[in-house]
This record gives C-alpha cells, structure tokens and sequence, in this order.
C-alpha cells in the first residue's frame, strides 16, 4: 500500500503525461466517427474543418452525401457496428502542417461492418484553433 505521498507523486506523474498531437487526433477521430456510426450525419459535417465556411447549400450536399454513404453502408454490409483505433499508428505529416492549419495528422480507423467485414480508413486530420477536425 502506497502512503499519501506516494500517491500524490504518482498521480503528479500521471498528469505529466500530455496526449501527443497523434493520440489527441485519434480521438477526435474517433468521436467524429461515433456520430456516423449513431446516424448523426449533421454532427458528422460538424468535424470537419472550416465548415462553418461552406455556403449553406454546399454544406446540406455534404449532409446529403454522408446520408448516402450511410444508406451504401447499410445495403452493402448491413450496416456500421463499430468504429475503433486500427493497429496502425497515427502519424504526423510536418509537410501537410501549412496555413490555415498548425498540425496534420493520418488517423487510421477500423470500420467494422454488421456483414462481419471490416475497412481500415486514413482520416487526415487537421488543428484548426485548438480543436482537431477531420480535413
């Protein structure tokens, strides 16, 4: 059993550890994908970057197209199960970082069909003012 010391230094160093830009965009990701997989095809759009720059009918076909792609989805494979973190690592592209955008990182997901087939994705991901968005 560790004393309060110990444990007030160990959660110290567990604090220390900050996600990379890697983790941070691969849980965004992830979350972004999670509102495909609920249906949420408006909150989908939402991940994307620069969205709220898109004139209004862009941004209803962009809604419109992630609803077919649902619709595919579901008639191809019966539809998305599950969304998850592929074993391929997340990796950052220093060439891709360029105005307007400070960091650019490939996301790869696992795409997991209720045909029991599965699709490995590269979501590339962009930081646009502090939060991660799918480019």
């Amino acid at each position: 059993m560790i004393g309060f010391i110990g444990f007030i230094s160990l959660m110290g160093f567990m604090s220390c550890k900050h996600a990379t830009p890697e983790e941070q965009a691969t849980e965004a990701a992830l979350n972004i994908y999670q509102q495909l997989l609920e249906g949420n095809t408006a909150e989908f759009l939402n991940g994307k970057a620069l969205v709220d720059s898109l004139p209004a009918g862009r941004n209803r076909q962009q809604t419109l197209a992630y609803e077919q792609y649902v619709n595919d989805i579901s008639k191809k494979h019966g539809g998305l199960q599950g969304v998850t973190r592929s074993t391929n690592a997340a990796r950052y592209d220093s060439i891709a970082a360029a105005a307007p955008f400070d960091h650019f990182v490939h996301v790869f997901l696992l795409l997991s069909f209720n045909d029991s087939t599965q699709e490995e994705i590269t979501v590339p991901m962009v930081l646009v003012n502090g939060e991660w968005k799918m480019k």
